[in-house]
């Protein structure tokens, strides 16, 4: 008899630790999605099903008898999209505001509980109440917490933005962190139960619903936010008379979202659950490694040579692409470029961002793919040093009524390169993840290397915004004796009638920086990199695995 409903599962292995991961070249190196190793290797377990079960259940339901669970699926991914498209837009609008680059660096850190979800997914994945269901254990109030936070920020983030101080970064962080947390946590459910939800034969499009919904959600909540709470757009696009304000402001749209959140996750509360079987659907048993062991078999894995080796590469790789990644959209939006044009820009982007992966995977097939990373590497380098001087001709191409079409033209194509290369490392880089992991434990094996590789882009671009302030030189001028190395010297300055002037800007001494160092990776660690390649399949095999 069960004295309580909460469960913790010992047996059986761990399901997927995470998932698809979203970066911006900051909040995007968010075109950069990880791939679902533990979706492919539970689909191959649903499809070895028991040759009896199999004759029992002859009738194939199609994608037509699951349709509404499909598009469940596909608009809790959408969800999972809005706050991490909300968060991606935050940065925009506090550069609009002028803050310093220190707060930028320090709301950087939004970014990083999706590549943080191995510290806390084993623990999801094997704590739930059973009589609720086990992914809506954490599915329901991870949402409803989402809609929480959302109202509260409807009501809050007006003042946290417009405050005479200027805005609040830190409690501007802590919130939207809390709602990247949720937002990661309520992956982990949703791929889990996706996993149940279909059956063996639909499951496949399960990654299909998380790639689609969440980078919908995302453009709604960054590209399509950005454009409606711009008065300049809606303006010069949507409106008849002009206004001085946006079809909506962001204080509305969280307000909206909120209540999305809330009334969706009742209605799933009430409505849909977790255990139901359909016609030509068999049960399908989930079993769950230990906590405990699963912590013991990433630490194992960390400790071979080879991948202890692999994982330091992964993590100072990007060091060369920060500045360029990190800094340049919020120096284009301070050279007075409109953020809603910038986000705009990404729309183009999409069936390009479809098309590399398949173009890639061509060259990548083969059994060196790190040869493709380490040749795309030096032209990604270049392309930084192409963004710094994409920034520094931008203000001599301004106009009285904005920016000419070639601008916007020649921005469009840096970046469609940018993403050539930038595709090229990563595709690379997820096929050499497949190549090596141990087939035994191959799921999780694949989410550590993804995660660290997620987290050798987020570090490198928090120090870039970090050091943009420090590395920037500049002048008092019309105010005798006083200087401008701190704020409080700057409004020194103002307060005697001078000006502080820019003398040299940081951003382009870390341009510069950046790719100097990246050329020095790509030198001596880039060839240690390539010659993993040439490890012997044993060199790559955990000494601990799972179910053994």
């Amino acid at each position: 008899m069960e004295h309580s409903d909460l469960i913790t599962h010992k047996n059986g292995r761990q399901r997927r630790l995470v998932g698809t991961t979203l970066t911006n070249e900051n909040a995007r190196d968010m075109g950069e999605h990880t791939s679902d190793p533990e979706v492919e290797e539970e689909e191959e377990g649903l499809i070895r099903g028991s040759d009896t079960e199999d004759r029992r259940h002859r009738v194939r339901p199609g994608i037509r008898g699951e349709l509404g669970n499909v598009l469940l699926l596909l608009f809790l991914y959408v969800l999972q999209g809005i706050p991490l498209g909300l968060a991606g837009s935050i940065p925009l609008i506090l550069q609009s505001k002028s803050v310093s680059y220190k707060d930028q660096a320090f709301f950087s850190f939004v970014f990083w509980p999706f590549s943080l979800k191995l510290l806390w997914a084993p623990l999801v994945d094997a704590l739930y109440f059973s009589r609720f269901g086990r992914r809506k254990s954490w599915l329901v109030p991870t949402q409803y917490l989402l809609g929480l936070f959302m109202l509260y920020l409807s009501m809050t983030v007006n003042s946290l933005l417009q405050s005479e101080g200027g805005p609040k970064v830190v409690t501007l962080t802590a919130v939207f962190f809390m709602l990247a947390f949720l937002a990661a946590t309520q992956d982990i459910a949703v791929d889990g139960w996706a996993l149940t939800m279909l059956s063996r034969e639909n499951v496949g499009y399960a990654s299909t619903c998380n790639s689609v919904g969440q980078t919908a959600g995302y453009f709604l909540g960054n590209v399509l936010f950005l454009a409606l709470e711009s008065a300049d757009f809606c303006n010069k696009y949507l409106r008849i008379e002009p206004k001085d304000t946006g079809i909506v402001t962001l204080s509305d749209f969280l307000f909206f979202w909120g209540m999305v959140f809330l009334v969706s996750t009742t209605l799933v509360a009430i409505i849909k659950s977790e255990n139901e079987h359909g016609k030509g659907k068999r049960r399908v048993h989930e079993e769950t490694q230990g906590v405990m062991e699963t912590y013991k078999l990433l630490f194992s894995i960390i400790k071979m040579p080879t991948v202890f080796t692999f994982c330091v590469l992964l993590l100072t790789a990007k060091v060369g692409f920060s500045a360029a990644d990190a800094v340049t959209g919020l120096k284009l939006v301070e050279a007075g470029v409109p953020k809603e044009q910038l986000a705009l820009l990404a729309v183009p982007m999409v069936p390009l961002q479809i098309l590399l992966p398949v173009i890639i995977s061509k060259y990548t097939a083969g059994p060196r793919p790190l040869d493709v990373f380490y040749k795309a590497f030096p032209f990604r380098l270049l392309i930084g040093l192409e963004y710094a001087l994409l920034v520094w001709w931008t203000p001599s191409v301004r106009q009285e009524e904005g920016f000419p079409v070639y601008y916007y033209a020649i921005v469009l194509l840096s970046y469609a390169l940018h993403q050539v290369a930038l595709y090229s490392m990563y595709v690379a880089c997820m096929a050499f993840h497949a190549k090596v992991s141990d087939p035994l434990i191959g799921g999780t094996y694949m989410t550590l290397l993804n995660t660290v590789t997620n987290l050798g882009g987020n570090w490198p671009s928090t120090v870039a915004l970090w050091m943009v302030d420090p590395l920037t030189s500049k002048e008092c001028q019309g105010a005798v004796g006083q200087s401008c190395g701190s704020p409080e010297e700057a409004g020194l300055c103002v307060k005697e009638g001078g000006a502080c002037v820019t003398t040299l800007d940081g951003y382009y001494v870390e341009s510069v920086v950046c790719v100097v160092i990246g050329l020095a990776w790509w030198v001596w660690l880039g060839k240690k990199m390539r010659r993993l390649q040439e490890e012997s399949p044993s060199a790559w095999r955990a000494s601990c695995r799972a179910n053994q």
